[in-house]
């Protein structure tokens, strides 16, 4: 049944809490049609009673399963006529710990999530993105695709491939005239972030606490601008020059701060 009512669209996945919740938030303030998906379902039935369930369509979802992702989208693009102005793959999972310590299950699960779930929903979605002019592929990296983080290897594994690849589609999707890009946030204050990350965060600078609400406002502005990369903070962007001119550097740093330096 038809729900969007002409409203513009919006995906996210991870949208129960944190990050995918704020930008729900934000989004349906501006009078935008949600669809919001998530594992969570009492954090969604939440959102949907803050939302109301005219201004969107709220289902639980794995996104690793290519089947469901797929059922969601075509439920999803029932409500909106098969249109989609903004697809947000946002769900995200961590495992702290060293790389060699943590459990290969672990290791599958964090890659299923955060990489094979990104290109499943990227896939699922390119028809409705294709038949929505001035479209957005919008993907939640990390600031640990700037520099690879210590303690979890391998969500910073995933991020740095995620980085990759929305580089990769901002060039081919032109030829459908779809935009790709990816938020990069830092230290969000959101229940993701372990306790050792937390424990390290100073009280000013880039790698600041940051509210969820922030990414939110990043994606609003990332469906209104044509820039690729979105650091949240913005001084984030400094910390990408820094490594990309002095890796050994931030290499050292990195090792002192764990007090693995030699």
């Amino acid at each position: 049944m038809l729900k969007s009512a002409g409203r513009k669209s919006v995906f996210i996945t991870g949208a129960a809490s944190g990050m995918g919740r704020a930008t729900a938030l934000l989004f349906a303030q501006h009078g935008w049609f949600v669809g919001a998906f998530d594992v969570n379902q009492p954090g969604l039935d939440a959102l949907e009673r803050e939302i109301g369930a005219d201004n969107g369509h709220f289902g639980v979802l794995d996104v690793a399963n290519a089947d469901a992702f797929s059922r969601a989208m075509s439920a999803f693009s029932g409500a909106t006529g098969g249109k989609l102005d903004l697809l947000m793959n946002n769900a995200g999972i961590a495992v702290e710990g060293m790389f060699d310590e943590i459990s290969w299950e672990d290791v599958m699960k964090v890659i299923n999530v955060n990489l094979i779930g990104v290109m499943i929903g990227i896939r699922a979605g390119m028809p409705l993105l294709k038949a929505t002019p001035g479209s957005l592929c919008l993907t939640t990296s990390s600031s640990s695709a700037i520099w690879g983080t210590g303690g979890i290897a391998v969500y910073s594994a995933t991020k740095h491939a995620v980085r990759g690849l929305t580089e990769a589609l901002s060039v081919e999707f032109q030829r459908y005239g779809v935009r790709a890009a990816d938020l990069l946030p830092g230290l969000i204050d959101t229940a993701i972030l372990g306790d050792t990350m937390r424990a390290m965060a100073p009280e000013e600078g880039m790698w600041r606490l940051t509210p969820p609400s922030a990414v939110a406002e990043a994606t609003w502005a990332a469906y209104h601008e044509n820039k690729l990369h979105w650091y949240v903070p913005a001084e984030l962007k400094d910390f990408d020059v820094e490594v990309t001119a002095f890796p050994e550097r931030v290499r050292d740093e990195r090792a002192q701060m764990f007090g693995f330096a030699q």
